[in-house]
């Protein structure tokens, strides 16, 4: 009998928007598994569920390296996966913790596909999250869709490409991981005509939360913080 694999969405930051069923399955699992950079084993999906978690239940950490390399990808993906193989083949039920949705940009859905791919008969289970983008909207008070209107999410991680290609035929933008690009970002929003119609938010819910719309103010500050995010509305901020 293999265990089952749980992929437990944490929210986006903020402990106490972690939901009952991520709480219960956390108390539940034999091991729990976190993601963590190459360069150190610190983990805010695991902070965020400490409180939760059973002083018995053994942590994990997953290394995974912030670079686009495929073959220090695949190296990584590999011996992360070997890891929760071996303690679903013990029978034991695991937890992936990953913020926001494990199913929306998230570390979880390769390391799913590797899973599957090593045991193809292993039960997955995904527990959503609270999305940083809906906790960002809230933070600012700013509707995401309404009405007919169309709403896209893109990643930012290699920068604002296809903002152009997506804002002709979007009513509001989502740009997540803008923390990298976060100039080239700026330089394709001023592109399409957006920048007084545009929300930054860092840190939602956190310590250090910051939530700006003055683009002169964006221009001028320094590389952001992992944890941001911009929301673009053609019809504008105040309409």
């Amino acid at each position: 009998m293999l265990g089952t694999l749980y992929g437990i969405g944490v929210g986006p930051g903020d402990p106490e928007l972690l939901t009952l069923k991520a709480v219960k399955v956390i108390k539940e699992v034999a091991h729990v598994f976190a993601a963590a950079s190459s360069k150190n084993d610190y983990s805010l999906a695991l902070d965020i569920v400490r409180d939760h978690l059973p002083s018995h239940t053994p942590v994990d950490h997953l290394a995974f390296p912030m670079t686009f390399n495929p073959e220090r990808l695949e190296d990584a993906w590999q011996a992360n996966c070997e890891k929760v193989v071996e303690v679903l083949r013990q029978g034991k039920d695991a937890a992936f913790l990953t913020l926001g949705d494990p199913l929306t940009f998230s570390t979880f859905i390769y390391l799913m596909r590797k899973i599957r791919k090593r045991l193809p008969g292993v039960k997955v289970t995904s527990i959503p999250g609270i999305t940083s983008f809906q906790a960002a909207a809230a933070c600012a008070n700013m509707p995401l869709a309404e009405g007919e209107e169309v709403i896209t999410i893109i990643s930012g991680a290699k920068g604002g490409d296809r903002l152009k290609e997506v804002v002709d035929v979007s009513d509001n933008v989502v740009l997540m991981k803008t923390y990298k690009q976060f100039p080239h970002i700026l330089g394709r929003i001023q592109e399409t005509g957006l920048q007084d119609s545009c929300c930054f938010v860092s840190r939602c819910g956190q310590e250090g939360q910051i939530v700006e719309h003055d683009f002169q103010k964006l221009q001028a500050m320094q590389q952001p913080h992992y944890l941001s995010l911009m929301i673009l509305k053609k019809r504008g901020l105040e309409s």
